[in-house]
């Protein structure tokens, strides 16, 4: 028998509670501008909370439902900085849910309200959670350095602003798209270009970004954590998590001082580019011998992520149980047709967005040298 947590029907029920929860977040979070003006610290603290409420739906079903596991790999005496400090994550991006892991261990800490993201311009257009990060004031780059250098400044001047106890996470991925076969075969023609080292795993990171961070962030920050996720078992997708697989994870993660870190923007894009090599001679080893250098630490689930998610499931599905009830004993043909309707167009927003999470969707990294070999 088919295996039921695969069943469409749970698939169309954690889409509808999610739209419905986050909207109605979104409309407070909308509300909560109100407050900007007048006490910054106020708003954020809010949309903190706001942020949380929306994003745990995907930690309580990744930890809760699917039973996905998250194991930091960390030196003890660098682990004792987590959530008592602001933080920049450089993060590898080979994997389509790589992002969810690290949510995973970010709820476990306590700092999933407070995760800022550097991303594409056009993350901030996708239905609810791009929308929540715009409020949350993540970093949405344009690929124009002119405006981007702006963007970046006024990003690291805000993270730093946050109250103590709220502390905030500045996801960055200098990769600037998830890994493909095309785009680590034209990094390499990068690479072997300008004398950069060939990897197997990554691709070449985009250093200016991250340069011009760190030297905005010196003396405003304290540390940089470098974060390599790696799978005990393939390359797991959002829609296996859905359909309830078990997901073992692995965070290879080390901390650095960041006034340790070079000044100039050449030793910052250099000291990125040896750090990603350090990166795939990690997964590497993994890959031969399912080992990290590190020692495993599992950090205990907290039950916050699966409570809220049940009460948004009581708060949505109750609701629409009795109206669908109603309608069935009580509604015209076309009435009934409408909530099909409904439903299906859910059906095809939800797939809409975890289309985003799909490791052939990303930025044309590489498409411009394709075109040119190909001419």
């Amino acid at each position: 028998m088919e295996n039921w947590k695969s069943w469409p029907i749970w698939f169309l029920l954690f889409a509808y509670v999610f739209f419905v929860s986050t909207l109605f977040l979104n409309f407070l979070q909308l509300l909560s501008l109100i407050i900007w003006p007048f006490d910054k610290t106020l708003y954020r603290k809010v949309n903190y909370y706001l942020a949380y409420a929306s994003w745990c739906q995907f930690t309580s079903v990744g930890q809760w439902w699917a039973g996905c596991e998250c194991v930091l790999h960390m030196d003890p005496e660098e682990r004792r900085h987590l959530a008592r400090e602001h933080m920049m994550v450089i993060m590898n991006h080979k994997y389509e849910i790589d992002w969810l892991m690290a949510w995973i261990l970010a709820e476990r800490i306590r700092m999933l309200g407070t995760t800022k993201i550097y991303g594409k311009k056009v993350l901030q257009l996708i239905p609810l959670i791009g929308w929540a990060w715009w409020f949350t004031e993540s970093l949405f780059l344009k690929r124009d350095w002119t405006k981007d250098k702006q963007i970046i400044q006024e990003g690291v001047r805000t993270a730093v602003e946050y109250p103590d106890n709220y502390w905030v996470t500045l996801l960055l991925f200098p990769e600037g798209t998830r890994l493909t076969n095309q785009k680590l075969e034209n990094s390499h023609i990068v690479a072997k270009e300008k004398g950069y080292p060939i990897m197997k795993h990554h691709l070449l990171p985009r250093p200016k970004g991250f340069a011009y961070s760190i030297q905005e962030l010196k003396g405003k920050l304290n540390a940089v954590y470098d974060a390599t996720v790696v799978f005990d078992d393939g390359y797991p997708s959002l829609m296996d998590v859905l359909h309830g697989k078990k997901i073992m994870s692995r965070i290879r993660a080390r901390r650095y001082e960041v006034k340790d870190l070079p000044d100039s923007e050449e030793e910052l894009s250099e000291w990125l580019r040896n750090l990603f090599k350090e990166k795939d001679d990690v997964v590497e080893k993994f890959y031969q011998t399912k080992e990290l250098d590190r020692p495993g630490f599992r950090i205990p689930k907290r039950y916050n992520d699966l409570v809220m998610h049940i009460f948004w499931i009581i708060v949505t599905l109750v609701p629409l149980l009795f109206y669908l009830v109603n309608v069935l004993f009580y509604g015209s043909l076309l009435h009934k047709a409408v909530i099909v309707l409904v439903f299906v167009l859910v059906n095809l927003l939800a797939k809409f967005m975890i289309g985003f999470t799909q490791l052939e969707k990303g930025s044309a990294y590489g498409k411009v040298i394709t075109k040119k070999k190909a001419e």
